[in-house]
């Protein structure tokens, strides 16, 4: 059966009341990907927390405690038919506690939304966001200004946070003027599927538009094969399977693959046995796809989050030590030699230590401001090496951007983020 549209993964990230899970679950709902029963059901849920108006949410909000709380903890998952695309739109956390599942959430989009509450406007993380989504690789950026129902719709609200946001925007180098924005009403349904007229003074796009006017995704098909691991389920009557997002290359039916680094650090050779996405087996599935596999020779004990199943003739290398590019984002004092906060490569999470603060460089012109700088403060780019204190599967960012990013993170905080630029590889 050949694939009709092209696949492409859309992450939702923002503040933690911004509205985000409402907005996703109305365009679920409205997208016909959610019936009218399950909706009567989830209002009846929802009731019964005593969070009426949180039943789109729940939609995406499946785990019991999620509902409870009434925050996103974890990443979901759901498919969506547009015009243009068969989406996979991922709801990310925005609550602080949660910001690494938000990163592996930004690190298999194509695009994203960023969303933010008219009402409040622009809150402490909303900088924090913007900067793992430009580092993560997420070309394609859109801000939804949501909750215009609470601002009674008003044109000049939406104006004020626009231009608070484009500010922002600039600070981590991005384009205000090429960057859409949209104002919405998850609640209400306004202009996210369907369009409202509540807005006349609004001419541009709903979200499920937006959606396709972003660009198809490059698919890098021709890179070596690798999937990061996000995470491992036993399920009866298969045997182990990791799901993940397929980053590059084409993970094939019998292909010969190895597990790095695996739980014994060197590698877990194996087959591919098979391959599934929503609930279809697949002969192939090419990088862009999120995918749960069956690896003949790798059970339960093997392999785990973090994980990358990479093409056997081609391995992806762990390694020893690495130069890398950083930004500081948001450190509560200095980042000097010695600092070994954790690192957040792909879907892996790797204690780090800075043994090197080669050079600052200027962000605007990329020149060198200072060799061998004593400390990095906030807004501070620099080319530091680092030594991971376990084993980190890394590629550079020249050889395959896809493996190449990561962010660093300290006592519940994004601090840093970064490229890799050399490696040297584990003896």
């Amino acid at each position: 059966m050949a694939k009709e549209k092209p696949t492409m993964n859309v992450v939702f990230v923002g503040h933690v009341d911004a509205g985000k899970s409402t907005c996703v679950g109305r365009l679920m709902f409205d997208g016909g990907a959610v019936s009218e029963q399950e909706m009567v059901r989830l209002k009846t849920e929802a009731q019964k927390h005593g969070k009426a108006g949180f039943e789109f949410a729940y939609i995406m909000d499946s785990i019991k405690e999620e509902r409870e709380r009434g925050v996103t903890i974890d990443l979901s998952y759901k498919k969506l038919m547009t015009q243009k695309y068969e989406i996979t739109i991922i709801d990310a956390p925005g609550h602080r506690d949660f910001v690494k599942n938000m990163i592996t959430g930004a690190s298999q989009a194509d695009a994203a939304f960023l969303v933010i509450a008219a009402p409040a406007g622009v809150q402490p993380q909303t900088t924090e966001h913007l900067w793992l989504l430009r580092t993560m690789g997420v070309k394609n950026l859109a801000i939804a200004i949501n909750k215009m129902d609470a601002v009674e719709y008003k044109e000049d609200r939406f104006k004020t946070v626009k231009e608070d946001v484009s500010k922002l925007l600039k600070q981590v180098g991005i384009n205000p003027d090429n960057t859409p924005f949209l104002a919405v009403s998850g609640l209400q349904g306004d202009n996210i599927f369907k369009k409202t007229d509540k807005m006349p003074w609004y001419k541009g796009p709903s979200v499920v538009e937006q959606i396709d006017l972003f660009p198809a995704p490059e698919l890098p098909t021709n890179l070596p094969m690798r999937m990061p691991v996000q995470d491992v389920y036993e399920i009866t009557g298969i045997g182990t399977v990791p799901v993940g997002k397929v980053e590059t290359g084409i993970m094939k039916i019998g292909q010969k693959v190895i597990v790095l680094p695996g739980r014994s650090g060197t590698g877990i050779p194996g087959e591919v046995k098979t391959i599934e996405a929503h609930h279809e087996t697949l002969p192939d599935a090419p990088a862009g796809m999120n995918v749960g596999v069956n690896i003949r020779g790798v059970g339960k004990k093997d392999i785990a989050r973090g994980d990358v199943i990479c093409e056997a003739s081609a391995p992806i290398p762990i390694v020893e030590e690495f130069i890398a590019q950083i930004a500081v984002i948001n450190h509560p004092t200095v980042l000097a030699k010695g600092y070994a906060p954790v690192f957040h490569v792909h879907t892996a999470q790797v204690p780090c230590q800075f043994t090197e603060l080669i050079e600052q460089i200027d962000p605007k012109t990329g020149q060198v401001i200072k060799q061998n700088p004593d400390f990095l403060k906030n807004g501070d780019v620099a080319k530091v090496r680092i030594r991971p204190q376990g084993n980190l599967c890394l590629e550079t960012a020249k050889e395959n951007p896809f493996m190449g990013r990561f962010a660093v993170r300290d006592a519940g905080a994004t601090v840093a983020a970064g490229m890799c630029l050399e490696i040297v590889k584990k003896k």
